[in-house]
């Protein structure tokens, strides 16, 4: 067999992939060597060219996100989104395979990978057959995976039909695959897409509510009953604590930027409070060191939320506005209640004097800041009866109900 090198002749390699044929063709991250998914008898020449165990699977590449509705049964949301934000490009996702994939692609599992290459060529190969296209790595199995069309000919020459040339490849790193079949999603491979830019772009597809108001206010109660409706809460100032327990770099700011305020690796927080809630430039410095550990931490959680299938958030911090947290939510909601209800809220919860509340409170903004800085506003003013009917009316309005 003579193996031909294409270069922009796209209907000769569509006719030799129809003809069940093996073509090798680029991408942004390797070589692939192409055939037809649904031709079973081209699937297994792959195998045996290759030398791949035939209980590894095969990816097969599309053109785009309208193959899943072709290939895949029960498409979550998550993969829509992740196609919509990385594809074409190197990420392959595994989803649930529809009978009419050949069990030889599946490797007799319920299961296929989706992939949309990054590189004209191929994509233009994949319109003009209509076809998805079987195609691991273009090496022997165990080789190092091609980056150029040469590579390609020096493992396969004469044994393939023909190679496309489309140059270097730009990453020569494969893609990264991971499983949406089941949550919690997986990473099953990490390749040249990290895994964080992955949760990152699920998360952004969360409705996320941030809850912020004055100390005392009643912001937890709400928290308990967006838990109910099943989100993740995240409450920034017990989160704070926890890090000041766990994150030994938080105390090494914290200590150099307020010497005296670590002792013997434990934040003496009465004395920290004393300092900065009477000096707004101090006040600014903590807060801008606490945003930034506390900003960070969010994320992480998030993003642990959003690969276990989560798509409802709620984050409640007194400082939403100033930190950029609100920035990221969906929905902002202000709770807010009287000055004389919060001063004996936090009292009771802190074991504050009636005086350290004030100045607590002091130190904070005023209803009306939160209330004009947010999408919705519950006014705490009566009972939690009464608070649990403003909520549940708000997240009726709003369709985020569920229950």
């Amino acid at each position: 067999m003579k193996t031909e090198k294409l270069t922009t002749e796209i209907a000769r390699a569509a006719e030799l992939l129809r003809g069940g044929g093996l073509v090798a063709v680029p991408t942004e991250t390797v070589y692939g060597l192409a055939c037809d998914g649904l031709n079973e008898a081209a699937v297994e020449r792959i195998y045996e060219v290759k030398g791949r165990p035939p209980v590894k699977p095969l990816s097969l590449m599309v053109p785009g996100p309208e193959a899943m509705a072709r290939c895949c049964a029960d498409v979550p949301e998550a993969a829509y989104r992740l196609a919509e934000r990385f594809w074409p490009g190197p990420l392959t996702l595994v989803l649930k395979a529809k009978p009419e994939i050949p069990a030889i692609v599946r490797a007799g599992g319920g299961t296929v990978g989706l992939r949309c290459p990054d590189h004209p060529l191929t994509l233009a190969l994949l319109r003009e057959t209509g076809l998805p296209f079987a195609a691991p790595s273009a090496n022997p199995s165990g080789a190092p995976s091609p980056k150029t069309a040469q590579e390609v000919l020096a493992y396969f020459d004469g044994e393939i039909e023909a190679v496309l040339d489309g140059g270097a490849c730009e990453l020569g790193k494969e893609s990264t695959l991971i499983s949406l079949a089941e949550t919690p999603f997986r990473v099953l491979r990490q390749g040249a897409l990290p895994a964080e830019e992955i949760a990152d772009a699920l998360v952004d597809g969360m409705t996320l509510i941030g809850i912020t108001g004055g100390s005392g206010s009643g912001k937890t109660t709400v928290l308990r009953l967006l838990e109910r409706q099943g989100a993740l809460v995240i409450d920034c100032d017990a989160l704070y604590h926890e890090l000041l327990e766990t994150e030994r770099s938080l105390l090494d700011e914290l200590d150099a930027a307020f010497p005296g305020a670590v002792r013997e690796g434990q934040l003496d927080r009465k004395r920290l409070a004393a300092r900065v809630f009477s000096d707004p430039e101090a006040l600014a410095r903590l807060n801008a060191i606490a945003h930034r550990h506390v900003s960070d931490a969010v994320q992480a959680r998030l993003r642990a939320h959003a690969m276990a299938g989560g798509k409802l958030a709620a984050v409640d911090a007194i400082e939403l506005i100033s930190s950029g947290l609100a920035g990221r939510c969906t929905r902002t909601l202000a709770v807010t209640a009287p000055r004389e209800t919060r001063l004996k809220r936090i009292m009771a919860r802190d074991g504050l004097s009636r005086a350290e509340a004030e100045l607590r409170i002091d130190a904070q903004h005023d209803d009306s800041y939160f209330s004009e800085r947010c999408s919705a506003v519950l006014h705490n003013d009566g009972s939690e009866a009464e608070l649990t009917e403003q909520f549940d009316r708000w997240m009726k309005e709003t369709g985020l109900w569920t229950n």
